[in-house]
């Protein structure tokens, strides 16, 4: 499944191809076929929750995620007699109709925008995966969204975020995108970031182990902010990266994964299982759900690059 899924024509046949096919291999930002590197899926219960389900440490933490959107897919709007503050328009397909879900898939009506996710490190720094930044040109095409988020029960997915909380990108300071180890970019932004505290990684070099409670937050298929609870290590010891039972999606891809017991960054969500199946008495897709609490042949995991890799780049704050 394509990162870039807000580029519409693209994510539409993607989405309905990997549906046809029972399958989500990737396909990176450039084209090239990558089998499994942003596909995610449900083990177990779904952990997925919206912001405002959230206690209120998490949603700290939340404050300090962002959304990748196409430079493409945003309009700005203007002021408007000092009555109207600049705000900037995002165009957001409904989940459930450009994915051809079945109706009681969660967050149906919801809208989608990111096509990746990631963490503010520093105060200009973001943190992300490799394949969604693929070069300075795919940088400088991209902007850095603060608060698409549902903020309180019964709202509906923002079109519209305040200006000042939407960044550019001004350096790509490193990337590297590894298919099958670590995958990572580090990216300085137009400015310092206002109202949002850089998130602290781990810096220790020890080793994470297996069992460890995690959290993932992020835009699983570009979808407004989900903390995802109920995840765990499965195998610390692939190098450059560890797997885990995280319930994402594509457009997780680049999400903070944090240790639920410390709040520490301990990596970047990269890569992992299928997304959905098809329901053929239907003709909808359902999100795949895999019950094994092991790495399987239907079950991969889903691979985080280890924050060891990309700490020594990234400031202390």
């Amino acid at each position: 499944m394509t990162n870039r899924i807000t580029k519409k024509t693209r994510k539409t046949s993607i989405l309905l191809t990997c549906a046809m096919l029972l399958i989500c291999a990737s396909v990176r930002a450039d084209g090239g076929n990558s089998p499994g590197s942003n596909d995610k899926g449900i083990y177990g219960d779904d952990g997925r929750r919206d912001y405002f389900e959230a206690d209120s440490k998490l949603q700290s933490l939340a404050d300090s995620t962002v959304a990748l959107v196409e430079k493409s897919d945003t309009r700005d709007t203007f002021e408007w007699l000092g009555l109207v503050k600049p705000q900037v328009h995002l165009r957001s397909p409904v989940y459930g109709r450009q994915a051809e879900l079945c109706k009681e898939e969660r967050f149906f009506d919801q809208r989608m925008a990111a096509f990746c996710s990631g963490a503010l490190v520093g105060p200009d720094l973001v943190l992300t995966a490799g394949h969604c930044i693929t070069d300075d040109t795919s940088c400088a095409g991209t902007e850095f969204v603060f608060g698409f988020t549902i903020k309180e029960k019964g709202a509906k997915t923002p079109r519209r975020i305040p200006k000042g909380d939407v960044y550019g990108c001004k350096t790509l300071i490193a990337r590297t995108p590894v298919t099958s180890g670590a995958d990572y970019a580090l990216i300085r932004l137009d400015r310092p970031v206002s109202g949002h505290a850089p998130m602290k990684v781990n810096r220790s070099k020890a080793l994470i182990t297996q069992g460890t409670p995690l959290v993932v937050i992020g835009h699983p298929m570009g979808l407004p902010t989900k903390v995802t609870l109920g995840a765990k290590v499965w195998d610390p010891t692939p190098s450059g990266y560890f797997t885990s039972d995280a319930d994402t999606f594509a457009g997780s891809s680049g999400s903070p994964v944090l240790n639920a017991n410390t709040g520490l960054i301990e990596g970047i969500l990269v890569r992992g299982g299928k997304d959905f199946e098809v329901d053929w008495t239907r003709g909808c897709s359902r999100a795949y759900v895999c019950n094994s609490t092991s790495a399987t042949e239907t079950c991969r995991g889903e691979d985080i690059t280890k924050i060891s890799e990309v700490q020594d780049l990234i400031p202390a704050n």
